[in-house]
């Protein structure tokens, strides 16, 4: 879970996931991931942290919500995960939800949500649809919600998924997304809920609506090309 700024959610987050990790076993562990807040979400999560046994934070400097899931997924295949499971900490998505993802984590390599009914607002479905249409544009793929902050992964199928992104990757769960589908990985989409913004404020504007898609346009290619030149490369000589 990467968290930004959220001292007015994180420890109604951190109570909520804390008891699903418990149902899950004694083996699985919540890791929240603080972006170099200015708030005091770290030190809510440093006090909560001898409250719930399995749940243990991180901090670092500020990169991004995307540059974070991936140094949070790195992290946590190092420590032996077998399944990876990720949201957001801004309360939109529900816990309960999780279970008919957990109960299928054998049958698919990657869950992904895929939100029916998007409670938070014209410029985060604006950033959505801008996303879709780059996607088939440049991929020839129409992913259903490639940016849900609701998804659980076999961290085996994510590990070489990770190798080809780059640690410093904008929109990293994007990417993933379109490399599943693309590579006809073993995938499923399953409806969750996605409440409005409890707390807090989105910090997506129309500003930064335009500047998402036109550095989003140049990464995609970027792992395009990249992509085409892994293929050239394993490619037998004649």
């Amino acid at each position: 879970m990467p968290s930004y700024n959220e001292e007015a959610n994180i420890e109604e987050n951190v109570k909520q996931w804390h008891s699903v990790i418990e149902k899950v076993g004694l083996n699985s562990r919540l890791f929240v991931f603080d972006d170099g807040s200015t708030d005091n979400t770290y030190e809510i999560m440093q006090r909560l942290k001898n409250k719930y046994l399995q749940f243990i934070p991180f901090t670092k400097s500020n990169t991004g919500h995307g540059q974070t899931c991936i140094f949070a997924y790195k992290n946590s295949i190092s420590a032996g995960a077998d399944f990876i499971f990720q949201t957001d900490s801004d309360s939109q998505t529900n816990p309960e939800e999780f279970w008919q993802f957990w109960e299928k984590r054998n049958d698919y390599d990657f869950i992904i949500g895929e939100r029916k009914k998007r409670q938070d607002g014209i410029s985060r479905k604006a950033v959505a649809f801008i996303l879709k249409l780059i996607i088939l544009l440049i991929y020839g793929v129409n992913v259903k919600d490639c940016n849900c902050p609701f998804r659980l992964m076999n961290a085996k199928k994510l590990k070489p998924i990770l190798e080809i992104i780059p640690d410093n990757f904008f929109l990293s769960n994007v990417i993933i997304s379109i490399l599943v589908v693309k590579k006809k990985e073993k995938h499923l989409w399953i409806p969750i809920s996605f409440k409005p913004r409890k707390y807090g404020v989105n910090s997506i504007n129309l500003k930064k609506i335009i500047k998402i898609g036109f550095k989003s346009i140049f990464d995609f290619y970027s792992i395009k090309h990249k992509i085409a030149n892994l293929k050239n490369e394993c490619k037998p000589e004649k």
